[in-house]
């Protein structure tokens, strides 16, 4: 399915058997029920990160998954390229993939954080993850699965999907307090949100989305107050992006000193760079689903960095230096330069979420 359709809810096996665990993909387009992949099995095309009924084998050649929202990943396929070993590719990278298993690929192998890991996000410092466990909850632990802290519990009927960290300096120059929290989607009885909460624990709050891309006291247009998901953020003051599902949008969210926010284009999945520079996003176009990159700073033209893909590119993230794009592919997972100087190339063919530890 192509990412700028309707987000909805993964219905994902857990990895102990006792029961399904319906959980909510934040997904800003895709709709999916996670299912078991046997191995050598089809895929599905981007979806969210779920549990498979088995830990997938060491070799990668297949995991569970099905197109879901907002955090939503494939199928593998059921063997490597011959030039991309399932594992070696994150040697020395600091990528690491996450698939709704257990086990989380970094550094060339597999640490077992002894739980189900979804939607698995890094600490600016890389020093602890985030992720949806089995539960439904929300944990941070160290990069070994250590130190497992429960930040948040899920009420009963609510599906929680695509944690992102998002952390600034004290700068009272700037009127900025200073942040140390987690933004993820939340989803009930058909209404998405995104909501927050403090990176130590606490009771997650609504993300405040204003009401219009206006200047205050200023009629602007209208912006959704739902439907939105896929949080992400980054640079000095932590701007935040997001997108929507309603509107197949990604939007600009600017609280740092008044709360205001505007449509930065079409298109779903965003990450927002490290420095703070860029965005880049997915958008659907002749039947594959490309990467797109727009400057938050500058000029805002959406410039495509895959211009000649034979396959759907999905679920971006950037490297700690702005300069790498890792995203998934039906293949695995691909690299290229955030330039777009050059074609993603697979260099791992274990499949799942990427993410870069700071």
């Amino acid at each position: 399915m192509r990412a700028h359709r309707t987000a909805a809810v993964a219905l994902t096996a857990a990895i102990t058997g006792s029961a399904l665990l319906l959980t909510g993909c934040a997904a800003t387009t895709r709709t999916s029920v996670a299912a078991a992949t046997p191995a050598g099995g089809a895929s599905s095309g981007s979806s969210s990160p779920s549990a498979p009924s088995s830990p997938p084998a060491p070799s990668g050649s297949a995991t569970a998954s099905a197109t879901a929202a907002a955090s939503a990943s494939a199928s593998a396929p059921a063997s490597a390229p011959a030039a991309a070993p399932p594992l070696n590719g994150t040697a020395g990278s600091r990528l690491t993939i996450s698939n709704g298993t257990t086990k989380v690929v970094m550094n060339g192998t597999v640490v077992d954080f002894g739980t189900v890991v979804r939607d698995l996000a890094w600490s600016p410092d890389g020093s602890r993850g985030a992720f949806i466990d089995g539960a439904g909850n929300l944990d941070t632990a160290n990069a070994d699965g250590s130190g497992r802290v429960v930040v948040a519990r899920a009420p009963s009927g609510e599906n929680w999907s695509h944690p992102v960290w998002r952390v600034t300096q004290r700068d009272m120059s700037i009127g900025s307090p200073g942040l140390n929290e987690i933004l993820f989607a939340a989803s009930k009885g058909g209404t998405l949100l995104l909501k927050q909460v403090p990176s130590a624990g606490g009771t997650p709050t609504a993300l405040g989305i204003p009401q219009t891309d206006g200047e205050p006291g200023v009629v602007g247009k209208p912006l959704p107050q739902t439907g939105n998901a896929w949080p992400t953020a980054g640079g000095k003051v932590s701007t935040v992006l997001y997108a929507n599902a309603g509107t197949d949008s990604v939007y600009i969210l600017d609280d740092n000193l008044r709360t205001t926010a505007v449509k930065l284009g079409t298109g779903s999945e965003p990450a927002m760079s490290p420095d703070g520079e860029s965005a880049v996003f997915v958008r659907s176009v002749g039947g594959h689903d490309h990467l797109f990159e727009e400057s938050v700073q500058g000029d805002r033209i959406a410039r495509d960095l895959t211009p000649n893909a034979t396959t759907d590119y999905t679920e971006p993230t950037w490297s700690p230096d702005s300069r790498t794009i890792a995203v998934r592919t039906p293949a695995g997972v691909a690299t290229l330069p955030a330039d777009g100087s050059a074609a993603p190339t697979v260099v791992s063919s274990w499949t799942g979420l990427p993410a870069y530890r700071g």
